[in-house]
């Protein structure tokens, strides 16, 4: 009897055991199985939603298509009309009604086309991209071959998309002020909301044309950065700003026209220019007097410069000046009209006869320029 005992609580046991370690085995086996599950899944990649970043993903060999409207803002995009075609493809289709009929032809791929140095695709969605958030609306796109790019390779194009207008003959555009960013993993960018269904379909409103022919295209251009460029500045304090010049026995002058001597301003010679007797309309009845660019000056043949002063003649028994503005563009000597600005009818032959005024004391006339402001522009590569 006792040893019947024994033999029953050791097979108990026994079972008991096997029945422990086969169940912690299932869990061992179990656990590593879905860790094993886990690292597959990890390291062939879970596909997110294209439409929540910037990654581009492959799915079950189709591509993920997104648009940057999820992120745009009414100042990014640019809609338009336009008399010239697209420049880089065109895409004219006679039997649009059965895309936009058909539930399992969702779009429509071009050919491949060459823009920009790489192989392309335009894609149509009749009735949108309903992964983009395009469902209602006709979505374009363009896609780059990228069986010629590399891992890290980018290309930054510039996109601009047409419709053709049967009533306004013209084409309607969209474009982003951006640029886009093409690479191997992100290989398409478009719009998934160009114009509603119902507006494109209503043939008033001329997309849809001739029953249903339609014309789509495309621009896909290369920015380039820039390899010439200037730089303008403008300088308005200056150590010594102001020139005077006293012209002595002023009434006994015959000549024409007197220079002054040269004198430097903001890094620039200048002399002033006085023509006792008037010229143009002030010839006869007042002194005209004009602010110079010295002839010595170099110029290139498109520079200009900007030069704010003020031209006075000098009141010599303390009253009010006389003082006229200059505010104006000058030109390179020898490169046109210009190279000097002042006033033909600067201060009237009374008030300079009249000693009272005190304009002419001693038969001697004070001209005077105070520069305010001068440009520069430099110019790359010099």
């Amino acid at each position: 009897m006792s040893i019947h005992y024994t033999n029953t609580v050791s097979t108990v046991l026994l079972l008991f055991f096997l029945f422990i370690s086969s169940a912690s085995s299932s869990s061992f086996i179990r656990q590593y199985t879905d860790d094993s599950n886990t690292n597959f899944q990890e390291e062939n990649g879970a596909v997110p939603d294209a439409i929540q970043g910037e990654a581009h993903y492959l799915r079950q060999h189709e591509q993920e298509i997104s648009s940057r409207d999820y992120k745009l803002s009414v100042s990014n995009t640019v809609k338009g009309l336009r008399d010239r075609p697209p420049s880089s493809y065109s895409l004219k289709m006679e039997s649009f009604n059965t895309l936009l009929k058909s539930t399992n032809a969702d779009k429509y791929v071009s050919r491949p086309f060459s823009a920009a140095g790489y192989k392309w695709t335009l894609i149509v969605y009749p009735n949108g991209n309903k992964n983009d958030n395009g469902a209602g609306f006709l979505s374009l796109y363009v896609a780059i071959d990228n069986s010629t790019l590399s891992p890290h390779q980018e290309v930054f194009v510039d996109l601009r998309f047409y419709v053709f207008n049967r009533v306004e003959k013209k084409y309607l555009t969209i474009q982003d002020t951006d640029g886009w960013r093409f690479s191997y993993f992100k290989t398409m960018w478009g719009f998934s909301q160009v114009l509603p269904v119902n507006t494109f379909k209503d043939s008033n409103n001329g997309y849809l044309y001739d029953g249903d022919h339609c014309e789509f295209g495309v621009d896909v251009t290369t920015p380039t950065v820039f390899k010439e460029s200037e730089l303008f500045t403008v300088t308005d304090k200056f150590y010594n700003p102001k020139y005077t010049w006293s012209i002595q026995k002023f009434s006994t002058l015959l000549e024409d026209s007197y220079y002054s001597d040269v004198f430097s301003i903001g890094g620039r010679r200048w002399n002033i220019k006085v023509y006792p007797g008037g010229s143009a309309t002030g010839k006869g009845k007042a002194v005209s007097i004009f602010l110079i660019l010295n002839a010595n000056e170099k110029f290139r043949p498109y520079e200009k410069i900007y030069v704010g002063a003020k031209l006075r003649v000098l009141n010599q028994r303390n009253f009010k000046n006389i003082e006229k503005q200059i505010d104006n563009w000058y030109n390179g000597p020898g490169y046109g009209d210009g190279s000097g600005w002042g006033y033909n009818e600067f201060i009237p032959f009374s008030d300079l006869k009249d000693s009272s005024k005190g304009f002419l004391v001693n038969d001697v006339l004070m001209v005077q320029v105070e520069i305010e402001a001068i440009s520069s522009t430099k110019y790359f590569p010099s």
